[in-house]
C-alpha cells in the first residue's frame, strides 16, 4: 500500500475507535495477551498486556492499528515471554471459519480475497451449522455458553466460553476438531458394509444421531439442491444427473437405510471422497491452528479488520439469521474519498451499488474507498 492510501486509512482506523471504543470489551482482559499489526502483518507484535478496559480503549485511540488479536488463554502472566512464562489457566474454545475454504465455485470467478454474497452466505450457514448440528447436540454446550462474531472479513469466529473446555489440552482440541470436520471418520464408520462382496450398502438413516445421521441428512439436501449442490458436495455431474432422475427412489432408500439405492460405481472410491466435503470446513492448517492451539491469537471483536475496513461484529444468535456484513458491520461514514480503481467487480455496501469498475478513478463513501482500498483493488487518488 502507498503511503498516501496507508495514511489516509490510519485517519478513517483512528476516528473509528475515536468514537466506538467503549464497544470494546473483552472479559478477562487483564488476563489476555493482546497482539496488534499494521497493512503489511496482522499481527507486527504480541505479549502486550492491559490491567484494565480503560487502559486498551487508550491504547487503540492513540495507536489505531490496523488489527487487533487477543487470545483466547488466560494467562497469570500475559505479557511475559517466552510463553511459558505466562503460565495458562485456561482457554476457550475458537473456531476460526472462512470463506476462502470453502472452495466455492464463485471463487473461480472472483478470487479467494474478494467476497461476494455467495461467500457471505455459505460461510454464514456453515457457521450456523458448526452450532445448531454439532456443538450443542453433540457436545452438548448451551448457547449461552456460546459467543459467535463476523471476523471482519470473510467469516466467522464461534467461541466456546463454557468452563468444562478451559482445561483441554492441545490433543483434546485436536480430537473436537477433527471430529467436526471429519477428517478421522473413516468411510466404514459411516457405511459398515462398504467394500464386502455381495452383501447391499447399508448406511445411516436420516434420523441416526451423531454423524451418520448428518451424512443422511445432507446428502438428502444436496439431491434435493439439484446438480450445483450435489456437485459442491464432490459428487460429479454426470452421476448427479442420474442421482436427480431417481430422486424419489433414491430418498426413499436413504431413509430406511438402504444405500444400494444410490447406484453409483467405484462406490468405496467415490464415498471416501464425499465424506470429505461434509464436515464443517476448516481444512487450512490456520483454521485447525485457532481450534487446536490455546496459546493462538484471534481477532478482537469490535475491531477494525485492517484487511476489509469492516468490524469484527460480536452478534446474537438472533441477529446472525439476517445479519448483513456489507451493510451491519461498516464502520466508516460516507465521507467522500478520490480513489484510483485498479478493478472491482459490482458490489453491494451500506446500501448502495458500486461497480463494476476498470482503471478508474472515482468519488467513493469512506467505507466503501476502504474496501476496495484495503482489498487492494484501488489506491487513494493522487489529487485526494
Amino acid at each position: 500500500m502507498d503511503a498516501k492510501s496507508a495514511s489516509a486509512m490510519q485517519a478513517l482506523i483512528k476516528g473509528y475507535y475515536e468514537k466506538s471504543y467503549s464497544s470494546i470489551a473483552p472479559t478477562h482482559v487483564s488476563e489476555r495477551e493482546f497482539g496488534f499489526g499494521d497493512f503489511e502483518n496482522k499481527i507486527s507484535y504480541r505479549h502486550t498486556a492491559f490491567k484494565d478496559l480503560d487502559a486498551l480503549h487508550t491504547y487503540l485511540r492513540n495507536t489505531a492499528p490496523a488489527y487487533v488479536s487477543y487470545s483466547s488463554a488466560f494467562y497469570k502472566f500475559p505479557d511475559a515471554r517466552p510463553m511459558e512464562n505466562k503460565k495458562l489457566l485456561g482457554a476457550e474454545l475458537v473456531f476460526d471459519l472462512d470463506a476462502s475454504d470453502l472452495h466455492l465455485s464463485c471463487q473461480k470467478e472472483h478470487g479467494t480475497n474478494w467476497v461476494c454474497e455467495n461467500c457471505f452466505s455459505s460461510v454464514k450457514s456453515e457457521a450456523i451449522r458448526l452450532v445448531e448440528d454439532f456443538l450443542v447436540p453433540d457436545f452438548g454446550f448451551s448457547k449461552d455458553e456460546l459467543g459467535i462474531n463476523f471476523s471482519g472479513n470473510r467469516g466467522y469466529h464461534v467461541h466456546v466460553y463454557s468452563q468444562d473446555v478451559q482445561s483441554l489440552g492441545p490433543e483434546e482440541r485436536r480430537e473436537i476438531s477433527a471430529y467436526i470436520s471429519a477428517t478421522d471418520i473413516e468411510p466404514t464408520t459411516i457405511f459398515p458394509t462398504l467394500g464386502i462382496k455381495g452383501v447391499p450398502l447399508r448406511g445411516p438413516k436420516p434420523t441416526d444421531k451423531g454423524w451418520g445421521g448428518k451424512f443422511a441428512r445432507a446428502f438428502i439436501n444436496s439431491i434435493n439442491g439439484g446438480v450445483s449442490s450435489l456437485m459442491e458436495f464432490g459428487v460429479e455431474k454426470s452421476i448427479a444427473n442420474v442421482l436427480l432422475r431417481k430422486r424419489a427412489e433414491v430418498i426413499l432408500g436413504i431413509t430406511t437405510g438402504n444405500w444400494d439405492k444410490v447406484n453409483i460405481p467405484k462406490k468405496a472410491e467415490f464415498w471416501t471422497g464425499v465424506i470429505k466435503h461434509v464436515g464443517i470446513s476448516q481444512s487450512d492448517s490456520i483454521d485447525r491452528n485457532v481450534t487446536n492451539d490455546p496459546y493462538h491469537l484471534i481477532r478482537l471483536e469490535g475491531t477494525i479488520h485492517g484487511g476489509s475496513g469492516l468490524v469484527a461484529k460480536k452478534l446474537s444468535f438472533a441477529e446472525m439469521e439476517r445479519f448483513d456484513p456489507m451493510r451491519d458491520a461498516v464502520a466508516f461514514d460516507k465521507e467522500s474519498i478520490s480513489v484510483k480503481v485498479l478493478a472491482s467487480p459490482k458490489f453491494y455496501m451500506g446500501g448502495e451499488e458500486f461497480g463494476p469498475y476498470h482503471d478508474q478513478t472515482v468519488e467513493l463513501p469512506a467505507y466503501a474507498a476502504a474496501y476496495l482500498v484495503l482489498k487492494e483493488r484501488a489506491s487513494v487518488a493522487a489529487s485526494a
